[in-house]
């Protein structure tokens, strides 16, 4: 994720972080239920630290078909998703997320399954008792108005389903799939994705992956797309407009998909060329393009102070600049394929994308990251709240807070600076291989720069990732 530079200038701190998301810490190790599953029952969450409600236990999370149905004018959608699934122990019950949307009915393996609901959670009893191992189909009909979120986590922005002037901007980052789809929604619960999209005739329907067929039926469009590698809740889209759609190859030879509103000026940022020229150069750095497609979707959508990652095309809310472009396709390596496990270990996702920011400068011959790094650390002064962010575990509320993304960035060109250029850059493709399409943490990343490199690191992650104060620059 990108925040505009309007957003992203102004910190948003929080003195410490709220009391119920120090409380679900406590209550929850990473990767561990916050509520035990009973001896039928999936737990109701995963127990990320920030989010111990986000996914579900129980069950893994396979395949998504998403059927979704939208009329702009009155905001109506009517969904269909039907979820394919492997119990990971025997199920009486198991929930889905769900925010405000009503539930019609669920079937389990094609037989009526009784639910009930509290809040977002959804849960679900099969006629039948699910074995453990046993693969499972259930299948959600649901309607209603989509709300998207809001707070302090995107500093007041609202995300998630957003109504645009002709249709629908969606973006998801951190918890808002569950805005328009029932899931288990959480980066730790990838799957594969078809995702169907109806809309008036004359709109676009766009989404991850690659498109499978489009038609016009009397007054509707209807549009199948298909992503086949695994992914996150998050980065599911089905954004809804009017688009100038250009197709092709990058002159590397992937395929190429950009929608772009017609009604944002011309002309500004060369969306199609940049997105193509960067998806091939960091295929060379970062290793080989995790997807079947690049792309991007860039709407018109004002109140969206921020781009998202979407797997496969990222979505702009407007025509964004050539830095911004560049640090969306890093996070198809760093933050799609490899995903965090818990969100505590965002600094993986932002910190990653935002050196590639400098990389790319780098490469084009502008400001070596050598540059950036020391302007950014003195431009920044040590009584700064900047530097009281420790972004190897942010906090909830702050998660997106701008240290996360520069003092990310900066904690990079250190290692690069200690460790060298050849271990460098040997690592960054070394970590995107060995977790491809999975779900990864900062100590695994630690483990795997000192294994490279031969050298003991403690010293240096500590300091920039945990120290709540401005570090000594390093002597080069």
């Amino acid at each position: 994720m990108a925040l505009s530079q309007s957003v992203r200038r102004t910190p948003r701190l929080l003195a410490l972080a709220i009391a119920a998301a120090s409380a679900a810490t406590l209550a929850a190790a990473p990767g561990v239920s916050a509520a035990a599953p009973g001896a039928s029952g999936g737990a109701p969450g995963v127990g990320d630290p920030y989010f111990p409600q986000l996914g579900n236990g129980g069950y893994d999370a396979l395949h998504y078909d998403l059927g979704v149905s939208y009329d702009p004018r009155s905001g109506l959608l009517e969904g269909r998703t039907t979820l394919k699934a492997k119990a990971t122990q025997s199920l009486r019950t198991f929930d889905l997320d769900l925010h405000k949307l009503t539930v019609d009915a669920i079937k389990v393996n094609g037989r009526k399954a009784a639910f009930t609901r509290s809040g977002d959670e959804i849960t679900v009893t099969p006629a039948a008792r699910l074995r453990k191992g046993e693969r499972f189909t259930v299948t959600v009909t649901y309607g209603g108005i989509p709300k998207p979120l809001s707070g302090p986590i995107l500093f007041g922005s609202d995300y998630g389903w957003m109504k645009t002037k002709d249709g629908v901007f969606v973006a998801c980052q951190p918890n808002a799939a569950s805005t328009w789809f029932p899931s288990s929604d959480h980066p730790s619960d990838k799957a594969t994705y078809d995702i169907r999209i109806d809309a008036p005739k004359g709109l676009t329907g766009v989404s991850n992956g690659r498109l499978v067929s489009s038609r016009v039926k009397g007054d509707r469009s209807y549009f199948h797309w298909r992503e086949t590698k695994p992914m996150a809740t998050y980065l599911a889209t089905a954004t809804i407009g009017k688009f100038d759609v250009r197709t092709g190859t990058t002159p590397g030879g992937i395929p190429i998909y950009v929608a772009t509103d017609p009604t944002l000026p011309a002309g500004k940022v060369d969306v199609y060329g940049i997105t193509a020229e960067a998806t091939d150069y960091w295929s060379k750095v970062f290793g080989p393009y995790p997807f079947e497609e690049t792309g991007a979707i860039v709407d018109d959508m004002p109140k969206a102070g921020f781009s998202l990652e979407v797997q496969s095309k990222p979505v702009y809310s407007a025509v964004r600049d050539e830095s911004t472009i560049v640090h969306e396709l890093a996070h198809q390596w760093f933050g799609d394929s490899v995903s965090v496990k818990t969100w505590p270990n965002i600094w993986l996702n932002e910190g990653f994308a935002s050196y590639a920011q400098w990389l790319w400068e780098e490469h084009k011959g502008r400001e070596s990251a050598h540059d950036a790094f020391r302007k950014a650390y003195h431009d920044t002064p040590a009584d700064s709240p900047f530097w009281k962010v420790k972004i190897g575990d942010p906090q909830r509320d702050t998660m997106f807070d701008g240290a996360v993304y520069d003092r990310g960035a900066m904690t990079l060109q250190a290692l690069r600076e200690r460790i060298g250029d050849k271990a460098f850059f040997n690592l960054l493709p070394t970590w995107t291989r060995q977790h491809r399409y999975g779900n990864a943490e900062i100590s695994q990343f630690i483990a795997l720069a000192e294994k490279i490199s031969g050298q003991q690191l403690d010293d240096l992650f500590d300091t920039w990732l945990y120290t709540g104060k401005k570090p000594a620059l390093p002597g080069k």
